[in-house]
């Protein structure tokens, strides 16, 4: 049984397998209140992060779709970390999957000239700032974030990360 995780770029046809991931773990898990309607870049994978230099990631462990992550390309040698979330069986240092998928994320920022990360994630999740935190992202205030950062209404927490730029 194959348990190291598969990093590939994912689009569209994957739509649905992204949501099934994604809503119950923020609805039922966090009981954050947000619906897809709330997300619909989760109905066009390939616009919202592709198509504007970002990029939409997905690991797999045996053909399954188990942990997703998300850049949005903000211009400014800036990006946005969104759509981190890895099913709960998944998780932690065993499989390693959120730590891949950061790192995947990081490394195609660093080819592609984005210098600075930001996100917001919400309080309660509380492994999810320990994460970001262990991965050297600062916490930042809300005022502090550049004004083309998109917040997101349920965010009440924000990271910034500092990248060494590649030669690209």
């Amino acid at each position: 049984m194959q348990t190291v995780p598969v990093i590939n770029s994912i689009g569209n046809q994957y739509s649905r397998e992204v949501i099934d991931i994604i809503l119950p773990i923020q609805q039922q898990e966090f009981n954050i209140p947000i619906t897809l309607e709330d997300q619909p870049d989760l109905l066009d994978i390939e616009n919202n992060y592709h198509r504007t230099g970002g990029g939409f990631w997905g690991a797999s462990v045996n053909g399954e779709l188990v942990g997703t992550i998300a850049l949005i390309s903000l211009g400014h040698q800036a990006g946005a970390v969104r759509k981190m979330f890895v099913r709960k069986a998944f998780r932690g240092k065993e499989f390693g999957i959120a730590q891949q998928l950061l790192q995947h994320l990081i490394a195609h920022s660093q080819q592609t000239g984005i210098t600075d990360l930001y996100l917001g994630t919400v309080d309660k999740l509380a492994a999810a700032v320990r994460f970001y935190e262990r991965n050297h992202f600062q916490q930042i205030a809300k005022a502090d974030l550049p004004g083309y950062f998109p917040i997101m209404s349920a965010d009440n927490v924000f990271y910034h990360l500092q990248l060494k730029a590649e030669n690209v």
